[in-house]
């Protein structure tokens, strides 16, 4: 069982990694024309074809961070954003000079979650003491 303070800085890393997420995700939307031009000819997404890439990003970015802030399936949605970030800043070179130590705390929290997952504030937590239960 993690102490309290535990629990309280997983809760926390993860409002913190899905905001940022979310925010992204949001920004994506509602400038969609940009995000088009930034996929098509900025970033340099070679797993998929630029418009796929932008669809799957921004769904990506929208629907995966809910996961985490419900603390639903902590660990896998973790690992997958841990990804997702991963290729962010590989496939953009130019992010390295001013977003790329955000981008290692964002991966670090990731980790952590994946290692110790949501923490007991979570539905993950709900979800193993009611099965612990019988219910």
């Amino acid at each position: 069982m993690l102490p309290w303070c535990s629990g309280a800085l997983l809760l926390l890393a993860r409002l913190w990694v899905a905001a940022v997420f979310l925010r992204s995700g949001w920004l994506k939307f509602t400038a969609w024309d940009s995000t088009l031009y930034l996929f098509e000819f900025e970033y340099q997404v070679s797993l998929l074809p630029w418009q796929w890439a932008a669809y799957a990003g921004t769904a990506t970015e929208l629907l995966l961070p809910l996961f985490l802030l419900a603390g639903l399936f902590t660990r896998p949605v973790a690992l997958l954003l841990f990804g997702f970030n991963a290729m962010a800043v590989i496939s953009y070179p130019t992010l390295w000079a001013g977003g790329f130590h955000d981008h290692q705390l964002w991966g670090w929290m990731l980790l952590t979650l994946a290692v110790w997952g949501a923490g007991p504030l979570s539905l993950d937590h709900w979800r193993l003491a009611r099965g612990r239960s019988g219910h």
